[in-house]
């Protein structure tokens, strides 16, 4: 179960940092930002940064136990 929640709070950090670096119209190097249009709307996402912030916040859920 942590590790679900540790993906949700992943997923809205990652969201968060791609818009903010992909929106300024770079890739953000090792992030490796990709933007995707749907429906009128360009949405950013990073699976670098997805990963890293999922490991982290999995790690600080395992120590609140």
């Amino acid at each position: 179960m942590d590790l679900l929640k540790a993906m949700g709070f992943g997923a809205l950090i990652s969201c968060c940092v791609a818009v903010v670096i992909g929106s300024q119209g770079t890739a953000g190097g090792q992030l490796a930002i990709q933007s995707v249009d749907v429906a009128d709307v360009r949405v950013y996402f990073s699976w670098p940064v997805f990963l890293a912030a999922t490991g982290l916040f999995w790690g600080l859920l395992l120590l609140q136990r």
